[in-house]
């Protein structure tokens, strides 16, 4: 027995160090996978308004199918946040079938499209606004229920923000945000202009079309910056443009542009997935776009951001340098 001890022992020993050694090591079946990490900006598209008329030398029907046919070959989907005073006669149900028919997604922008920072739209004025349009679009197979502020103002007064969110909530509304804002319409404001004064063939459309890309994407990378730096992650942004003749003319080639740049581009209901848009600013700093006023919230930026966040006398002077 004696002569066996050492032997025991050893085994002893032997065994103890293996079975500690594995209890160092975890198996790898109970490690947690790592998660995938975004390294790029988030872009989807959302447009406002609905113009059912004729433009320059397009007809209605025709330059909102190039709007439509721009976003199928890029295989991207759209929420299309509409006014609903015109969208009950012949055209207004075509534009509103067109949109509907190719999958995008059909949301509420008031019925004539008043400014709710005006002291004289109360709160009773947005709900009869906002029961109007809902009355127009809610038999849509693809509505859905978000709303967006006419010129992204949601009220002046923490009373009458917070009586027009009650009312949102009443009706199962939630706000349709933008978290890129820019000056689109303004620049269609001077392309029409200009395509009246000399004539469509005479317009350097090039010219206009890369004063649109270069403004649109400044504004993008301005807005991504400031989101980052607040939330540590990129976000997935909502781009603001018009259902207007820029965006007929030139939205593939933003597109591109976008993608070309390194941005990721999805389709704008899946944007408002992100947990973003759950993180309502306070009343106090409620309207522009939500990247703004959360911004503005945080008291932090201060010294780059102005008011009106988007307005077209910081474009002016630079078109008109321009010869545009």
């Amino acid at each position: 027995m004696k002569r066996l001890q050492p032997l025991i022992l050893l085994l002893l020993t032997i065994f103890l160090g293996c079975k500690n050694s594995r209890s160092d090591k975890p198996e790898k079946a109970l490690e947690k996978p790592k998660e995938a990490i975004i390294t790029k900006p988030i872009v989807s598209f959302t447009f406002d308004d609905g113009n059912t008329s004729d433009i320059a030398n397009f007809k209605f029907e025709e330059w909102n199918k190039m709007i439509l046919t721009h976003l199928e070959k890029e295989n991207l989907k759209a929420i299309f946040f509409v006014t609903g005073k015109n969208k009950s006669s012949k055209k207004g149900q075509f534009l509103l079938k067109s949109w509907n028919d190719n999958g995008h997604k059909i949301a509420n922008h008031s019925y004539s499209h008043p400014n709710f920072n005006s002291e004289k739209n109360d709160s009773h004025l947005f709900e009869n606004e906002l029961r109007k349009t809902d009355g127009i679009i809610s038999n849509l197979s693809n509505h859905i229920k978000l709303f967006r502020f006419p010129y992204l103002k949601e009220g002046r007064s923490q009373t009458k923000v917070d009586s027009i969110r009650d009312i949102l909530s009443k009706y199962n509304y939630q706000n349709g945000y933008v978290t890129i804002d820019a000056s689109d319409w303004y620049v269609d404001q001077r392309l029409i202009k200009r395509i009246k004064q000399i004539g469509l063939e005479k317009v350097e459309m090039d010219r206009f079309k890369n004063f649109y890309l270069e403004h649109i994407l400044e504004r993008a990378n301005f807005y991504e910056e400031l989101s980052y730096e607040m939330n540590g992650r990129h976000i997935n942004h909502t781009l603001l443009l018009h259902h207007n003749l820029t965006s007929a003319l030139f939205l593939g080639d933003l597109i591109k542009k976008f993608k070309k740049q390194g941005w990721e581009v999805i389709d704008a209901d899946k944007a408002f997935e992100d947990e973003i848009f759950t993180k309502i600013p306070t009343s106090d700093f409620a309207g522009e776009s939500l990247i703004y006023s959360m911004a503005k919230q945080s008291k932090k930026y201060d010294q780059i951001l102005r008011y009106p966040a988007e307005d077209s006398r910081y474009e002016k002077n630079k078109m008109h340098t321009l010869g545009l």
